[in-house]
């Protein structure tokens, strides 16, 4: 699943990940599980209220490395298109 985040198209961050959110754009989101709970439970509630797959990592690190980012990520979305 993470070879996929790091081929497609995609949005990086609970920001960018809650707006792609809110215009529909997302099919599946990535969480990592060492990121701050109070960051990843709000965006999980939100996923799973529009019924989008949710992907937990181990890490932050594997998660921004999977993204293409020098830094950890605690969110990520697989844009549609």
């Amino acid at each position: 699943m993470l070879r996929e985040l790091k081929n497609s198209p995609r949005v990086v961050g609970v920001k960018q990940l809650r707006k792609a959110i809110g215009r529909d754009e997302i099919r599946r989101v990535f969480l990592a599980d060492d990121a701050d709970p109070a960051i990843t439970e709000p965006m999980e509630a939100l996923a799973r209220e529009r019924e989008l797959p949710v992907v937990r990592v181990r890490t932050m690190k594997e998660l921004g490395e999977a993204c293409g980012i020098a830094v950890g990520a605690s969110a990520a979305g697989l844009l549609k298109s």
